[in-house]
């Protein structure tokens, strides 16, 4: 089989040297050369190679934004990392943003080629040079699994997961627990199955930005009824503010626990409120991260801020596209006076596929001006989850009398360059009496993302009662 590559870098030369090595090579073809960042995706997205090969600094959005789009839209295509930029900030960076490999153009042509072999076959590559910085960086961290992402392992899973993270090979793995590589081999395709990784590097990541449960808690990752990976309902009108904390409320008691902590971000922040309102005596410590509104008749629609000013005109195109789309029209015209028939006209697949677009569209129009490209998620917003809240959510009752009477330790986020209004977090603390509130330097909207060792650390802090700053460095 004939393994197909794409080749971006915006120096013609460039291109012409790596296209001789790999086309001399008999199961290797280029299929296609970009110069820019745009045209690498729009190669990926319409050739579908095996392969492509990605540099880092190139004209317009540049190579890790474009690595970001192709894994997220593409997966089957693996993006392999070549560049001359043999800096932290960019490794890092291409590797959230899903780079199978990162190899510095020094290499020798043989490792070259044998790099895109490996990348295509499943693995992970890194230049050696690399490699151990990788692992010193996340080294510093303390024991880092958290549940949430790692609970679908087996102890067995876990124990090699940990080997794996300390960048062992398959051979040393075997020798610190007494089995064999080929066993060894076959945990690790399973943990990466279950953790919904393409690779090590990716599962080493993964295992080393949390921490939590290093710590004695027990961690639980909730979807909203009618978003992620939880129920869609027939009836969308069911969506309401009151059955999402009745859900919180029944999951809390399906646990057997009197009191949880529970840690909200965006609107997860305004639901997470809007339980300690109704429950304070079950909260022990509540966390709001980027938290919208407290009160949605108070800043209605989209007024406590939105991020699609902060858009590129390529972005805005796109959106705007979008937007266009003739039964996502028809069905937001629809939802205002019959719910039901929109539902029916175009269903929760489409729409909610259609709002991941957008989301994926604006992403990084929530974070820091200059910082990389966010890497994107694969759980699916909910469309009609997300509008019929937004209505119900502008209709309840002020929930601020009851918060502050709420003497809940609370611990409040703000990135520095969050859309939200910082007036609408700022609510937080001056309503809940026993808050925080902490501003982190260089993230966005999303803090565990733009700086997700340190919102671990924030967190950790707070629940285990240490001192936290007012403002992060």
């Amino acid at each position: 089989m004939t393994i197909r590559v794409t080749i971006a870098d915006d120096q013609a030369v460039v291109r012409a040297g790596i296209a001789a090595i790999i086309d001399a090579e008999p199961d290797l073809c280029v299929v296609g050369q970009a110069a820019d960042g745009e045209a690498a995706v729009e190669l990926a997205l319409s050739l579908r190679p095996d392969v492509a090969l990605m540099d880092i600094r190139m004209p317009g959005a540049g190579g890790l934004a474009a690595t970001a789009t192709i894994t997220a839209r593409n997966p089957a295509t693996r993006v392999l990392v070549l560049t001359t930029f043999d800096l932290d900030e960019y490794l890092f960076a291409a590797l959230r943003a899903g780079a199978a490999g990162f190899l510095l153009k020094d290499a020798e042509p043989e490792r070259v080629i044998d790099a895109v072999r490996v990348v295509e076959a499943g693995a992970a590559l890194l230049d050696p040079a690399v490699t151990k910085r990788l692992i010193d960086r996340f080294a510093e961290a303390p024991d880092p699994f958290d549940t949430t992402r790692l609970d679908r392992l087996t102890p067995r899973e876990t124990e090699v997961l940990r080997q794996v993270a300390r960048g062992l090979s398959n051979t040393e793995i075997a020798a610190a627990l007494g089995i064999s590589p080929p066993t060894v081999k076959d945990h690790v395709s399973v943990i990466l199955g279950k953790l919904g990784v393409r690779d090590r590097v990716q599962a080493t990541i993964a295992a080393y930005e949390t921490g939590l449960a290093a710590d004695g808690f027990e961690v639980y990752s909730y979807d909203q009824l009618g978003a992620g990976r939880s129920t869609r309902l027939r009836d969308i009108t069911g969506y309401t503010v009151a059955r999402q904390v009745a859900d919180l409320d029944a999951i809390r008691r399906t646990l057997g626990a009197d009191r949880i902590v529970i840690v909200g971000q965006s609107w997860g922040g305004s639901l997470a409120a809007q339980y300690l309102a109704a429950h304070s005596r079950h909260v022990a410590k509540a966390v709001f991260t980027s938290p919208g509104a407290l009160w949605g008749h108070e800043y209605p629609g989209s007024t406590a801020g939105e991020p699609w000013s902060r858009l590129t005109p390529a972005q805005q195109a796109r959106l705007e596209k979008l937007n266009s789309t003739p039964r996502m029209l028809a069905a937001s015209l629809l939802l205002d006076v019959n719910p039901g028939a929109a539902h029916a006209l175009v269903g929760d697949r489409e729409v909610d596929h259609w709002m991941h677009e957008v989301a994926l569209t604006g992403k990084d129009s929530a974070s820091c001006q200059g910082a990389p490209p966010a890497a994107a998620h694969h759980n699916p917003q909910g469309f009609y989850s997300n509008q019929i809240l937004r209505e119900d959510f502008e209709r309840i009752p002020d929930p601020r009398p009851n918060l502050r009477a709420a003497h809940v330790p609370s611990l409040v986020l703000r990135g520095e360059c969050d859309f939200i209004k910082p007036s609408v977090t700022d609510e937080y603390r001056r309503t809940l009496p026993d808050s925080q509130l902490v501003t982190v330097k260089g993230a966005g909207h999303a803090i565990s993302r733009g700086r997700p060792r340190l919102y671990t650390a924030l967190l950790r802090d707070f629940l285990l009662g240490r001192p936290l700053p007012a403002t992060t460095a």
